[in-house]
């Protein structure tokens, strides 16, 4: 199932949704590229997404939940990647 939440993160002069899957993050990537939505949106286990595409992302079949849920419906489903866990992007120095 995908979730998101409403459109109230403001960044940049938008407001912003996330949009999750607790299933998995090829139906993620999937609803999203269906959506419309860049690669670049996707920010290690959701998507960001401008206020413009919330209503369709609706309409195509997400389940809008208040934004605390999000976090709690990827953490139960396993696929929650928190900031602290995950490596930054870049080369890797080996020595």
């Amino acid at each position: 199932m995908l979730y998101l939440d409403r459109p109230a993160v403001p960044w940049r002069g938008r407001l912003w949704s996330h949009l999750i899957s607790d299933v998995s993050y090829a139906e993620l990537h999937a609803f999203a590229e269906a959506l419309g939505a860049p690669r670049r949106g996707f920010d290690r286990d959701h998507y960001d997404l401008p206020a413009e595409r919330f209503p369709m992302a609706v309409w195509l079949g997400a389940r809008v939940v208040p934004s605390r849920d999000l976090v709690r419906l990827l953490r139960d489903s396993g696929l929650r990647r928190p900031k602290h866990l995950t490596r930054p992007a870049g080369p890797r120095v080996r020595g």
